[in-house]
């Protein structure tokens, strides 16, 4: 589906949940065609046809912040009624039961946990934690996602300590290696999110979000 100037720009709503510099994003939504605005309340989000949760800082205070918002329930219910979803790094990891990080309950959305990386210092070249910086997805073809992306080569930014372990396979979109594969992104119906930061990814970043804006 490719929209032209007389059809509206899908809106949205990104989650202002107190943490981190979120303009970044905004910027990168409204670059490839989005009207996307900040929410730091539920009932902001309005009629927007998509919701979009970034995720930087600690999931201890992640937590806590989404808890007193109100956006804990929200996230359940839109992801639960099958509404488009992305979600990006800590907004990723925040989906699942529980995280190592602070020994602490997340959203529990899906099946699975958030374990710290754990690099085996016998390697030729010891890998650093974090994992930050460029590094290569992998994934099937076939997801709306993934259109005009070669698995393997397209390289995108990290930067995390922790990293998914979701009990189903099937929810795995990419994987990527670093000391040993990981999943770095998922997809499950309408709901996307992955462990790389697309808006801080140049080109290719760009294109993975246009592909979720198409697919809208």
């Amino acid at each position: 589906m490719f929209r032209d100037a007389s059809t509206p720009k899908p809106r949205l709503a990104v989650i202002d949940y107190g943490m981190g510099n979120l303009r970044s994003v905004v910027r990168a939504w409204e670059h490839v065609g989005a009207d996307a605005y900040l929410v730091s309340e539920p009932r902001q989000i309005g009629a927007g046809d998509a919701l979009i949760f970034p995720g930087q800082g600690a999931i201890v205070d992640a937590m806590r912040l989404l808890k007193a918002t109100g956006f804990d329930n929200t996230i359940r219910d839109w992801i639960a009624a099958d509404r488009p979803f992305f979600g990006i790094c800590l907004g990723l990891q925040a989906l699942f039961e529980h995280s190592e990080e602070g020994d602490t309950a997340a959203l529990g959305i899906f099946k699975g946990s958030v374990k710290r990386f754990q690099i085996d210092p016998s390697l030729k070249t010891p890998l650093k934690i974090p994992h930050m910086g460029w590094n290569a997805v992998a994934f099937e073809a076939g997801a709306p996602l993934t259109q005009g992306l070669s698995s393997g080569q397209d390289q995108f930014y990290f930067v995390h300590s922790y990293y998914i372990e979701p009990q189903d396979p099937n929810l795995a979109l990419f994987r990527t290696d670093y000391g040993g594969e990981f999943v770095s992104g998922i997809r499950c119906g309408n709901c996307y999110a992955t462990q790389f930061h697309p808006e801080k990814s140049q080109a290719k970043g760009l294109h993975l979000y246009r592909n979720f804006l198409t697919s809208l």
